[in-house]
């Protein structure tokens, strides 16, 4: 009986055994990945599969995940590094990158420090980009550049299965010697603005003025011109009346313009006594009497 006991507890022993093998299996078989992680697997100690997203099955005892890399955005630390432009300005640039890993059996069997590779790998980049450009471009082209920058980048690490989502210029820094000699220069061109709108300023008055003069000019003329014309077309119509009334038309208009004569002596101030000929005052009486006439 003890032997018969003792065969079965062997045997339960040997079964509970059995099953906890197959229970642990299972175990090791089943692989859950989270969304943001890939998983790669290794069997003696060569790469055997990726695991992505959800439910994965390996063999137990002989596959192992060996790595397990998130698949999330990351973001470098912001570097700096000194750059020279095309005008030899020394510049301090301030850059941050952006990326993320598609492909992880690339990445962790190619690099090691995969942040290391890839802030390196910017730094020279920025200096070489940098040095095709002047300190002008550099900061009226800061979009161009960037554009440039993460271009090549994802050029240089496609080999390790990263992706670059962004490439970001945070700041462009100049030491302080060439800042006084910007700010000399900001100055000047000021000072020569200035001075270029003054002299247009001034340029215009004199071309306005000259308008004007010309202007008055051209008024005054017109205005000789038209008395001109008025005269003109006065002696014409006198001519014309002494043509069909003779010699009485002639000296009515003598007459008019001796008392015009007389009016403008007698208007001025301290001649109120007014001396004239004998002869003057014959004239002026017949022109009176011509005047009575035509009135």
């Amino acid at each position: 009986m003890d032997q018969i006991a003792t065969g079965i507890g062997g045997g339960g022993f040997f079964t509970l055994l059995l099953a906890g093998f197959i229970i642990l299996s299972v175990f090791i078989a089943i692989r859950i990945v989270p969304q943001s992680e890939k998983h790669v697997v290794e069997r003696f100690g060569r790469l055997k599969a990726v695991l992505g997203p959800g439910i994965n099955f390996i063999v137990p005892f002989l596959d192992r995940v060996a790595h397990k890399v998130s698949i999330l955005e990351r973001q470098l630390p912001t570097a700096s590094q000194d750059a020279i432009t095309l005008d030899n300005v020394l510049v301090k640039v301030d850059t941050s990158v952006f990326y993320r890993i598609l492909e992880p059996e690339k990445t962790v069997y190619r690099i090691r420090d995969v942040d290391g590779a890839i802030a390196t790998t910017v730094a020279g980049i920025v200096r070489a980009e940098i040095g095709k450009m002047e300190l002008d471009q550099v900061q009226s082209n800061r979009s161009a550049l960037i554009t440039t920058i993460k271009a090549s980048v994802e050029d240089a690490v496609d080999a390790w299965g990263i992706e670059v989502t962004r490439a970001e210029i945070l700041d462009v820094n100049l030491d302080q010697a060439t800042r006084d000699a910007m700010l000399q220069q900001l100055n000047a061109e000021r000072e020569r603005r200035a001075q270029v709108t003054r002299a247009e300023g001034q340029k215009r008055a004199v071309e306005l003025q000259a308008d004007g003069d010309l202007y008055a000019a051209e008024q005054e003329a017109k205005a000789k011109r038209i008395l001109a014309e008025a005269e003109a077309y006065s002696t014409a119509v006198i001519a014309e009346a002494i043509k069909e009334s003779g010699l009485e038309a002639a000296q009515y208009q003598v007459a008019l313009k001796q008392v015009d004569a007389l009016n403008a002596l007698g208007a001025g101030q301290g001649k109120q006594t007014i001396v004239l000929p004998a002869a003057a005052l014959e004239a002026f009486g017949d022109a009176f009497k011509l005047l009575k006439g035509r009135g």
